[in-house]
C-alpha cells in the first residue's frame, strides 16, 4: 500500500496538470475576438474569410438545407410511396406504381448529389484550401506588422507583402531548399497516415468514438498551428516535439472545433468545419502557446507531463514508405550504372 500511494499522488498531480493545460487550450481556442481584430486591420483577411462564409455557409450548407427542407418534401408530395389515407393499405392497388415512385424519387435525389453536391464539394475543398493559406498568411503579416509598429514608425508605411518579400528574397543554398522539400513531403505523409488512423479508430466498438474525438482534436489543432509554424520557419522536428510535449493543451484547443461537427452528417460536418476552420486558424495565429504553457510549468517547478508519442504510428508508416522509395531509387541507380 505504501508503494501505491506515491503513484496515486503522482497520478493526481499529472491529472491536475493535464486538466489545467486542457482548459488553457480550450480558452485559447475560444478567443475568437482576435478574428474581429485581424479583419478590422487587414482587408485581405476580411475578404478571404467572407469568401469562406459565402461559399461554404450560404451556398454549400444552404444547398443542403434546400434539399432537406424543400426539394425532398416536394418530391415526396409529387411522387408518394404510400397509398392515400382514405384507402387502406390492404386494398391499395397502386403498390407497383408507388414502388416505382419511390425508386424514381431516390434516383432524382442521387442525381442532385452527383451533379451538384459532389462537384460543389470538390470546388469548395480546392478554393477553401487556397483561401486558408491566404487567411493565415495575411493574418501573420498583420500580427507582425502591428507587433513592430511601436518599435519602428517607418514599418507602418511598409506593406506586409513587402516586408515578407524582403525576407523571402534572401538567398538560400541548395541544401536548405532540399531539406525544406523533404520536410514538406514527410509532413504530407505523416498527416495523411494520421488522418487514416483517425478514420480507422471510428470503427472501434465502445471506446472508438471517444478515441476518434481525441485524435480529431489533436489533428485539427495541429492543422491550425501548422500555418503559424510554417510562416515562422520552425523546423518540423521542433513542431512535433513541442506538440507532443504539450498534448493536453492542443487537445483542449482542438476540442471546440470538433464539438461543432462531431454529431452532424459528413457533408454537413464538412460545411460547418469549412466555416469554423479559418476562425481557429486566426485564433492560433495570435496565440502565444509557448508562453501560456510555460506559465503553469513554473508553478510545477519544471516538471511537465512528459512527451506523448501521438504521431508514433504515422511516423513509422511514413518512414517505411520513404525507405521503400529510397531503396527503389538506389536500385535504379545501380541498374543504370550496370
Amino acid at each position: 500500500m505504501e508503494s501505491i500511494e506515491p503513484l496515486m499522488a503522482s497520478f493526481r498531480e499529472k491529472s491536475k496538470q493535464a486538466s489545467l493545460l486542457w482548459l488553457e487550450g480550450l480558452r485559447e481556442a475560444c478567443c475568437l475576438h482576435r478574428v474581429v481584430i485581424y479583419c478590422l486591420r487587414s482587408r485581405e483577411v476580411t475578404i478571404r474569410t467572407g469568401q469562406c462564409f459565402l461559399l461554404n455557409g450560404f451556398i454549400f450548407l444552404g444547398s443542403i438545407f434546400t434539399l432537406k427542407s424543400g426539394i425532398i418534401p416536394m418530391l415526396e408530395w409529387i411522387l408518394p410511396d404510400q397509398c392515400p389515407e382514405i384507402i387502406s393499405q390492404e386494398s391499395c392497388s397502386f403498390r407497383g406504381i408507388l414502388r416505382f415512385y419511390s425508386l424514381l424519387r431516390l434516383g432524382l435525389v442521387q442525381l442532385f448529389y452527383v451533379f451538384w453536391f459532389y462537384p460543389l464539394y470538390i470546388l469548395s475543398f480546392i478554393l477553401s484550401t487556397l483561401w486558408y493559406n491566404d487567411i493565415a498568411k495575411y493574418g501573420f503579416f498583420t500580427i507582425t506588422k502591428y507587433a513592430h509598429s511601436g518599435a519602428d514608425s517607418n514599418s507602418e508605411k511598409e506593406s506586409p507583402t513587402l516586408q515578407n518579400r524582403s525576407h523571402a528574397d534572401q538567398p538560400m543554398d541548395i541544401q536548405g531548399i532540399m531539406i525544406g522539400i523533404g520536410e514538406q513531403v514527410y509532413s504530407v505523409l505523416l498527416l495523411s497516415f494520421f488522418f487514416l488512423l483517425v478514420y480507422i479508430t471510428g470503427f472501434i466498438p465502445y471506446m472508438g468514438k471517444a478515441i476518434n474525438f481525441l485524435l480529431l482534436s489533436w489533428m485539427y489543432a495541429y492543422y491550425c498551428f501548422e500555418y503559424k509554424w510554417n510562416l515562422s520557419g520552425l523546423s518540423l522536428d521542433k513542431r512535433l516535439d513541442f506538440f507532443e510535449s504539450n498534448w493536453a493543451f492542443f487537445a483542449g484547443f482542438g476540442c471546440p472545433c470538433i464539438i461543432a461537427i462531431f454529431f452532424f452528417s459528413p457533408l454537413v460536418s464538412y460545411g460547418v468545419m469549412a466555416i469554423l476552420y479559418p476562425l481557429f486558424v486566426l485564433t492560433a495565429m495570435g496565440s502565444e502557446a509557448d508562453k501560456i504553457i510555460a506559465l503553469p510549468r513554473r508553478k510545477w517547478k519544471g516538471f511537465g507531463l512528459g512527451r506523448l508519442p501521438i504521431f508514433f504510428v504515422a511516423d513509422y508508416l511514413s518512414m517505411r514508405v520513404l525507405s521503400l522509395f529510397s531503396q527503389k531509387s538506389h536500385q535504379k541507380q545501380q541498374d543504370k550504372a550496370l
